[in-house]
């Protein structure tokens, strides 16, 4: 969540980046282009439009075809849309401030989209998909997915940020709500200003409004959104193996009363990739954690457990100055961290306000770097460094994505399977 959004930053000036308008990543390990052999193996499947209100759970999307959604698409409550492994969805383009490649799961409704290791599903830009290698993907290119229940958020219920009517109201007293279950997913160029540029309500990457633990969310990447990668606005649902790759905004926040555990979890910073701004100050965080707007205490308090946690900025200072907090918790907001790396921001994780608190069963399982400081009114933390180039703690890699070859080993899950596209 956020006040204001900034366009891009200047584009990389490589001779990779052939078009004008895309955001491609300086490191070619990580392969975002269409020329790349996964989208041109895509590219020339028939085109399947969807749009307006699945009413029936008969809708299967198939790997056969590319599924394009025209507009905003919404699975209606009591209805269920499976998707099957392989298969990859783009947006039909539309005329600025027209919301096109939403997906909203609404409540009562499910989504299950089960990828595989191998044949991850993807919502990607259109522009990968068009066979063209001159062109290439943008923030804003796909609008995102939407999934919204009725777990207990601390407003009661809710409208979920980014869209306007009563069919997108969220929060309800059902804690093991079910709204489907993705593994093994990728959404790609995400995001969406429904009101107008900079409005501060946007679509972001995935959206989870009121979502209960009868969810299952396992292997989710999202790369290069507009907003934040991750949004959680209350609920209960748990996650695993997340990967938030070059947001616009925040990798993960964590707003209305979120309560789930999040297991293994990586926020990974692309400084050529866009970047928000609050008051004309960067606002990019790798966390962002509010119990709720207004900043007030309630019976339900955000309080999120993460558990293997990395989150990667910038290499030196130069670049982290794009940046804000690696975490920041505010507005009565709570956080629990087990087995976190933070590193590459300005501050490296900053508790701001009466009632914000960060726990963690064992604090030297904690380690923090700041560019200028490294912990901002948090408990004693014992391994924190300041200064350029960022800490890199007990990694045995290059763990800044603008480094050349990438890695954070010992930190081993799957974050360089076949699923993820990158050679990570």
């Amino acid at each position: 969540m956020r006040n204001f959004f900034l366009v891009a930053v200047a584009a990389l000036s490589m001779t990779a980046c052939r078009q004008n308008d895309s955001v491609i990543e300086s490191d070619s390990s990580f392969d975002m282009k269409s020329a790349s052999a996964e989208y041109t193996s895509q590219c020339s499947k028939p085109v399947q439009t969807v749009s307006g209100n699945i009413t029936s759970s008969n809708n299967h999307w198939t790997a056969d075809k590319i599924w394009e959604i025209d507009g905003i698409v919404n699975v209606q409550s009591g209805v269920t849309l499976t998707i099957e492994p392989g298969t990859f969805i783009k947006a039909k383009p539309k005329t600025n401030n027209t919301a096109s490649g939403v997906l909203v799961v609404q409540k009562g409704g499910k989504l299950i989209a089960n990828g595989t290791s191998t044949a991850p599903i993807v919502f990607t830009s259109y522009n990968l998909l068009d066979c063209d290698g001159d062109t290439g993907g943008a923030p804003g290119d796909f609008g995102g997915i939407v999934i919204l229940g009725d777990a207990p958020i601390n407003t009661g219920t809710a409208t979920i940020e980014g869209l306007s009517g009563s069919q997108y109201e969220y929060g309800g007293t059902n804690s093991a709500h079910n709204g489907g279950s993705l593994t093994y997913v990728r959404i790609e160029y995400g995001g969406f200003d429904l009101l107008a540029p900079n409005s501060g309500n946007e679509i972001n990457g995935l959206t989870l409004g009121g979502v209960g633990n009868g969810t299952t969310l396992d292997h989710i990447q999202v790369s290069y959104g507009k907003d934040d990668a991750f949004e959680w606005f209350g609920g209960t649902v748990n996650a695993s193996n997340l990967i938030a790759f070059a947001q616009d905004d925040d990798g993960f926040d964590f707003d209305n009363g979120y309560v789930g555990t999040i297991t293994n979890a990586l926020a990974l910073a692309d400084f050529n990739s866009t970047h928000s701004l609050s008051g004309g100050n960067p606002d990019s965080n790798g966390i962002e954690l509010d119990n709720n707007a207004g900043g007030t205490s309630t019976p339900l308090l955000t309080h999120p457990i993460v558990n293997g946690l990395t989150i990667i900025g910038a290499r030196n200072n130069t670049q982290g100055a794009l940046y804000e907090n690696g975490i920041h918790i505010r507005r009565h907001g709570q956080l629990t961290l087990n087995d976190a790396l933070v590193t590459g921001y300005p501050t490296g994780i900053r508790v701001e306000g009466t009632g914000s608190a960060l726990a963690a069963l064992n604090l030297s399982t904690i380690y923090a770097h700041g560019f200028t400081t490294a912990t901002i009114g948090t408990p004693a933390i014992s391994n924190t460094a300041t200064g350029t180039p960022a800490a890199t703690f007990f990694l045995t890699g290059t763990p800044f994505f603008n480094s050349g070859s990438w890695s954070i080993a010992p930190r081993t899950w799957n974050y360089n399977g076949a699923w993820t596209n990158y050679s990570f």
